[in-house]
C-alpha cells in the first residue's frame, strides 16, 4: 500500500464532496472541480474525512493509490484555499498591464503579447513586474504559469525573462577578451 494513499483527507467547513462511482465532484467557496479517478480505486466518505483505497491488493495499483489520493486532496484544498504562483518579469522595459481580466505583456518583442482571460484563473498585478496567477485547479494554475514563462524564458547570461519568484537562475560567464 502507498504511504501517501493511506492518509485520510479532511474536508474543511464549506466544502461539499460528492462521490459517484469513479467521478469525484468537489464544491467550495473558490469554485467547483470534477475529476474521474482510476476505476479500481474506492473513495469512501465518513463524516468530514475521505479515504482512498484500492479495490484489490495488487502491486500495480499502489502507484495509482497515492496519485488519486493526492489529486482529490488538491481538489479539496483548491476549492477551499486556492493555489497561486508568482511570476517576476526581469529586464529593462519588461512589464505587464491588466487588460480587462487578461494581461498585456511587454517582453522585448516588436509587439505586446495579449493573454486572454481564462475561466477559473485570476491574474493580479503587484506593480508592473510581478504577476500572481491564482485559481482553484492546481494543474491549471501551473499550466498557465508555465505558458506565461514560455513567452520569454530566463536567459543564462543576464537572467532576463519571465521567472517564478522563488526560481534561482544560474548565470554563465560571458566571453572574455583573450590574448592575441
Amino acid at each position: 500500500m502507498s504511504r501517501i494513499g493511506k492518509s485520510p483527507i479532511t474536508i474543511p467547513n464549506g466544502v461539499n464532496v460528492t462521490v459517484n462511482g469513479t467521478n469525484v465532484a468537489v464544491k467550495g467557496p473558490k469554485g467547483n472541480l470534477n475529476r474521474e479517478i482510476h476505476p479500481e480505486m474506492i473513495v469512501k466518505q465518513e463524516g468530514t474525512t475521505l479515504t482512498v483505497a484500492p479495490s484489490r491488493d495488487a502491486k500495480e495499483l499502489s502507484k495509482f493509490h497515492g496519485l488519486n489520493r493526492t489529486l482529490i486532496n488538491n481538489m479539496v484544498v483548491g476549492v477551499s484555499d486556492g493555489f497561486s504562483k508568482r511570476l517576476k518579469l526581469v529586464g529593462v522595459g519588461y512589464r505587464a498591464a491588466a487588460k480587462g481580466k487578461g494581461l498585456t505583456l511587454t517582453l522585448g518583442y516588436s509587439h505586446p503579447i495579449e493573454v486572454d482571460a481564462i475561466e477559473g484563473i485570476d491574474f493580479a498585478l503587484e506593480g508592473q513586474t510581478l504577476i500572481v496567477v491564482s485559481g482553484a485547479d492546481k494543474e491549471q494554475v501551473g499550466q498557465v504559469s508555465a505558458t506565461l514563462r514560455s513567452y520569454r524564458k530566463p536567459e543564462p547570461y543576464h537572467g532576463k525573462g519571465v521567472r517564478y519568484e522563488d526560481e534561482r537562475i544560474i548565470t554563465k560567464a560571458g566571453k572574455t577578451a583573450g590574448k592575441k
